[in-house]
């Protein structure tokens, strides 16, 4: 029986939904998901099975203009996100005009494999003002397929994963069958901390956050977790731990409750603060951390 499979990576402005479409995708949520920019760090796989196929999702961090180290490390992965793509996915949503990095947008209109622009969040927009978009991105990606979406409510999903399935190439699969990530536990561990972290405080504190899960022990009913929570500055550490330790007391909470719901078994969680100085501007603790892989 012939089979296909092929790596589908999805690119584009911070914010415009493509954790949510990723999760819409692989019926998991492999991707942090909040209302603040920058979210995604990483690049993430989630891989969607069937008996004749195999479509490897990647999820990239939003394109910015690095400020700092880690940033430059997280535009890296979006850069290997082009090299290695079978079908591009470019992104934008209703009322976006233009990709924040004009090189990486010049990489999408000269791509040498299928591009679907995808025009994310119709369900804010009137059907006037969706054809001016559809006309828009035409005329900018003519070498693009246009198709209008919500990832958010499912809207069109369904068709655009049938058209990718038309554009695989013919290949044996990349990652065993009963793959859903290329990611370990602990990653998840780490990113639905970071997410509780995301919600739970303002300003540069999210920013400024690193996590470790030092230990991840699982017996049949319950996983032991120890994780830290890096920051910045001594004064960051204080905000992190609250009153009495109130707020590092409700991040650990929910983040129990997801990873609960992850794992499908009980998890008993520990959590510390330490200060690493400056470790989004440090080579050594960035590549420590999965980032700055060169």
């Amino acid at each position: 029986m012939s089979h296909k499979a092929g790596f589908i990576n999805i690119i584009g402005n911070p914010n415009v939904g493509k954790s949510t479409l990723m999760n819409a995708f692989v019926g998991e949520r492999l991707s942090i998901i909040t209302s603040k920019a920058q979210t995604t760090r990483h690049r993430i796989f989630g891989i969607v099975n069937g008996d004749d196929f195999q479509m490897v999702f990647s999820d990239t961090p939003g394109i910015i203009k690095p400020a700092y180290e880690l940033q430059t490390s997280m535009m890296d992965f979006v850069k290997s996100a082009f090299e290695d793509a079978d079908v591009l996915l470019y992104m934008v949503e209703v009322g976006e005009r233009e990709l924040k990095d004009e090189a990486f947008f010049k990489k999408i209109t000269h791509a040498k494999v299928p591009v679907l622009l995808l025009l994310n969040k119709i369900d804010k927009s009137n059907q006037e003002h969706l054809e001016e978009q559809v006309a828009l991105w035409k005329e900018k990606v003519p070498n693009a397929e246009i198709y209008p979406l919500s990832a958010l409510n499912n809207f069109n999903v369904d068709t655009v994963f049938n058209r990718i399935l038309e554009l695989l190439p013919q290949s044996p699969p990349y990652f065993p069958k009963d793959a859903l990530t290329d990611k370990p536990e602990r990653f998840f561990v780490n990113e639905i901390i970071r997410e509780k972290i995301l919600l739970n405080y303002q300003k540069e504190i999210p920013y400024s956050v690193e996590i470790e899960t030092e230990e991840f022990i699982e017996s049949d009913d319950i996983i032991h977790i120890k994780a830290v929570i890096m920051v910045e500055r001594d004064s960051q550490k204080g905000i992190i731990i609250g009153h009495k330790g109130s707020a590092l007391k409700k991040v650990g909470m929910e983040s129990r409750v997801e990873m609960e719901k992850f794992f499908g078994k009980q998890v008993h969680i520990e959590l510390f603060v330490k200060v690493n100085k400056d470790w989004r501007n440090n080579t050594y603790q960035l590549r420590r951390f999965g980032y700055n892989n060169k």
